[in-house]
């Protein structure tokens, strides 16, 4: 009974916050007492928001109050102190489920403070005083309050382990030397832990090390975020920009168009009014002559008639009018025809450079460059379907196949290609390339050479310097029956690999990779080139060795479609 009344007191006179008994009480307004330094950090804590709180209650107070100490619970402490109370107060210190208890309490066990690895065993703080007394004690060591601590003992034995095995890697006690681990090389526990110890450093130094290196990558992975915003931000406003110039300066031909079309109206109404009161004064005049005649030719006197016959008769021989000629329904349809072929014109562009834009943008990869595909199956998701330009082709190529298909022909059969003042039998594809594209190339006849290029190969009045390979911005590999050689500003590199008239050309502008391959029933890397793109390129074919053939069965060179 006296027991529990003793709890209740010790209960009354406890701090809520560190739950001991109190020290240098102080008692709040709301009326819940402290210890004086557990109130203060309490309140340390608010000082950000300005209102403190009381931590059973939760009533505030604005500003913080003064706190004085409560002279009277410091008395009744003090006494509870006294009658033995200070060991109810310390209900806190008995172990729990989840707490190491000590070994060497009896009833109610305390929490340890320590557990021995000598003794194999945890002490509270009452129990672990000969461990710091008691000289041959002083030399255990001591660690944090541990459960594992059966584990060091051997499970055949009931020994302490202290002996590490060599052989089999692993703790053994001294009676497992004599038995299953008779032979077998040992060293103590101590002396294996100081050697994995060494290594553990060397190891935790190397943890640190790429700690610091993900540290770095992650504030430079942060600047890219921030730099991916500034960038997408720009581009969205130039873009726009761009756009609305390009929907005002449309507006505007539209308007121009619609004014030139209303004055024109307004022209075409004046002269057509203006005829057409012409032809009706003339009809009117020719009424009136009409009736003059009719009234003569009505006279019953023959002496009139014949009198006045010759000035009437003059009236009839009036000046013919011309006839109007009218084109019927071809007003301003040809304007409309213009418009539409414009129109046309518009879309087919947005259209061909809407792939462009929208591989720009998927293209977008702030992280490491994808790894070269390995097989060509690999390849063909990047397949991409070249189609030539006629404009950019030498007068004596043509084309054919829908545009993926080139034939040198004698420039004298050929009709409709201006001559191009490159000098070259070359040709350039429609498409502009970026990010990952693969396409493949087939050839007979001949030598060629398979290329990519800048949209303006040309650096200068030099016709020699325009050819592929021949400048700093086009990359050529000239294929023959029986060689290879790679072509760059007019540097040529021979190139070993199998023969075969189909090769691909593999392109990651990003990472500003060029492969060319010999592909067959297998695919052969012949040359790869490392460099930086600065602008999206073209590919392109060149006829570099043309010997005599018969019209109609000139080398050709065909952009195959890839499935």
């Amino acid at each position: 009974m006296a027991q529990q009344r003793n709890q209740l007191d010790s209960e009354k006179f406890s701090c809520s916050i560190c739950l001991d008994l109190l020290k240098d009480p102080v008692t709040t307004s709301c009326g819940h007492s402290y210890c004086m330094d557990c109130i203060k950090t309490h309140w340390d804590g608010e000082d950000g928001t300005r209102i403190y709180s009381c931590p059973q209650c939760r009533k505030t107070f604005t500003p913080r109050p003064v706190l004085q100490k409560n002279v009277l619970f410091a008395e009744l402490v003090e006494d509870l102190k006294k009658t033995g109370l200070q060991a109810a107060a310390a209900d806190h210190c008995y172990a729990g489920p989840e707490d190491v208890s000590c070994d060497f309490c009896t009833g109610r066990k305390l929490k340890a403070v320590k557990s021995c690895l000598v003794c194999l065993a945890s002490y509270c703080e009452n129990h672990l005083q000969p461990h710091y007394d008691v000289a041959p004690l002083k030399k255990h060591q001591l660690v944090e309050p541990s459960k594992n601590l059966q584990e060091n003992f051997c499970s055949s034995h009931d020994e302490v382990m202290k002996i590490f095995c060599l052989t089999d890697q692993q703790l053994i006690c001294y009676l497992c030397t004599m038995d299953e681990h008779k032979r077998h090389e040992t060293v103590s526990a101590a002396a294996e832990r100081k050697k994995k110890q060494k290594e553990l450093e060397v190891s935790r130094l190397n943890v640190q090390q790429r700690i610091q290196d993900r540290q770095k990558d992650v504030k430079l992975l942060q600047q890219e975020l921030k730099a991916i915003k500034v960038s997408a931000d720009k581009t969205v406003e130039e873009s726009e920009k761009m756009f609305t110039q390009m929907i005002h300066l449309i507006q505007k031909r539209r308007r121009d168009v619609e004014q030139q079309i209303r004055s024109q109206q307004k022209n075409e109404e004046s002269r057509v009014k203006e005829l057409e009161e012409k032809l009706e004064q003339e009809i009117r005049d020719l009424e009136r002559k009409d009736a003059e005649l009719k009234q003569l030719s009505d006279t019953p006197d023959h002496s009139q008639f014949l009198l006045n016959y010759p000035s009437v008769s003059a009236l009839s021989e009036s000046k013919p009018t011309c006839s109007i000629n009218i084109h019927p329904h071809r007003h301003f349809e040809d304007v409309t025809a213009a418009v539409k072929e414009l129109s046309d014109k518009i879309q087919a562009i947005l259209r061909d450079t809407w792939t462009n834009i929208s591989l720009a943008i998927t293209e977008v990869d702030v992280l490491l460059p994808k790894p070269e595909p390995k097989t060509r199956d690999e390849f063909l998701k990047y397949s991409r379907e070249i189609t030539l330009d006629p404009n950019t082709a030498f007068r004596c190529l043509q084309l054919s196949e829908n545009d993926r298909k080139v034939t040198f022909m004698e420039c004298s059969h050929l009709r409709g290609h201006g001559d191009r003042s490159t000098g070259f039998c070359q040709v350039l594809s429609k498409e502009s390339l970026t990010g990952h594209c693969y396409w493949e190339v087939e050839w007979r006849r001949g030598g060629v050479e398979v290329a990519v290029a800048y949209k303006n190969t040309c650096r200068g009045g030099n016709l020699y310097d325009c050819g592929f390979g021949r400048n700093d911005k086009s990359w050529s590999l000239r294929c023959d029956t029986n060689s290879y050689l790679f072509w760059y500003n007019n540097t040529k590199t021979p190139v070993s690999g199998p023969q075969s008239y189909r090769i691909g050309v593999y392109l990651d502008h990003r990472a500003g990779v060029l492969s060319f391959y010999s592909v067959s029933e297998t695919m052969t890397l012949l040359h790869r080139v490392q460099t930086t793109f600065t602008e999206p390129i073209h590919a392109g074919v060149q006829f570099s060795d043309l010997q005599v053939f018969i019209i109609g069965f000139g080398p050709t060179i065909e952009f195959l479609k890839l499935k």
